[in-house]
């Protein structure tokens, strides 16, 4: 699961944008909608604050006040040319459809901006095409979500939810993403990863015992940085963090905890009369999506509202 919209924005412009423009109800001037809507308009800089020293011939003398006006100057004629590039591609243009393809790129720079864009689009592919068009677009980017496996459900008449699969996916790539700012904790991980890649040999329990003692370790690594955490193993860590909101919730990872300690061969030598069977690949996917699932109480360095966010933020 690719997840992220941003990843393949580049591909928009082919397997939306142009299949849409070939629909016998888009208009001839379609390309300069779209450019009207997903194109920010060009805001007018800010003017600097009435300058205060002036020589006797009414010429600015302090070199800061004249940095500012010949920097506002400046910055007032690159608007004054973008507002008019921008005018020339909304009222139909024949270069629109170019100018859209190049500075889509630079617009469109963070998931939140590509899913409004999306949105926006929608919007006005329904204003100027009725319900024909917009069906087709709705079509586009339905079927564009799913060859890409982006963690979304697109719903009518166009709104755009995430999934849970997809919610997961963002939590492990974001916490991959926040163990590689640290060395150990890249380390750490990646051992997991080596780990998991390994059962593509050969799945067995000794393989199997070697992944979640790796996951464990990373989550010790990753929670002991945690505020307010001095312990190192993941039951102290699960005692110190004070982010349940439950005892319960509390109790069930260091039940997964004690459990990789106790069985025999995963952490520890653990207690082979405690053992209830031999450990299988059922246990490794059980054990490692709930052990993950556990990640954002053990951790300060995920944000949960942006793992579940469809993109409002900025």
């Amino acid at each position: 699961m690719r997840g992220e919209l941003l990843n393949v924005w580049d591909k928009v412009w082919s397997e939306v944008f142009v299949k849409l423009s070939k629909h016998k109800d888009a208009p001839n001037e379609l390309f300069s909608e779209l450019y009207d809507a997903v194109i920010p308009l060009p805001l007018p800089p800010t003017e600097p604050a009435e300058p205060t020293q002036y020589d006797e011939d009414g010429n600015l003398t302090d070199p800061a006040e004249i940095a500012e006006e010949e920097a506002y100057k400046d910055a007032l004629e690159a608007f004054n040319a973008a507002r008019s590039h921008y005018e020339q591609a909304v009222s139909g243009n024949t270069n629109a459809r170019r100018w859209l393809r190049t500075e889509l790129p630079l617009h469109i720079t963070s998931e939140s901006k590509a899913l409004r864009a999306l949105a926006a689009v929608h919007e006005k592919v329904r204003d100027i095409g009725g319900d024909g068009l917009s069906n087709r677009y709705f079509i586009l980017v339905q079927t564009f979500i799913d060859k890409y496996s982006l963690r979304y459900d697109l719903r009518r008449p166009f709104s755009i939810h995430p999934t849970l699969p997809g919610i997961f996916a963002r939590m492990v790539s974001n916490l991959k993403s926040a163990a590689e700012a640290d060395a150990h904790l890249a380390n750490a991980f990646h051992e997991f990863e080596d780990a998991l890649r390994d059962l593509t040999i050969e799945q067995t329990p000794n393989r199997i015992k070697t992944c979640i003692a790796k996951q464990t370790n990373f989550l010790e690594a990753i929670g002991s940085l945690a505020p307010n955490v001095t312990g190192n193993t993941l039951g102290a860590i699960c005692n110190q963090v004070g982010t349940w909101p439950h005892e319960k919730v509390k109790d069930s990872v260091k039940g997964l905890y004690g459990f990789a300690s106790d069985y025999p061969g995963i952490r520890h030598g653990g207690t082979p009369a405690n053992k209830l069977r031999e450990i299988e690949m059922r246990d490794l996917v059980s054990v490692c999506v709930v052990l993950f699932g556990f990640a954002p109480y053990l951790t300060d360095q995920l944000n949960s509202v942006d793992i579940y966010s469809i993109g409002e933020a900025a």
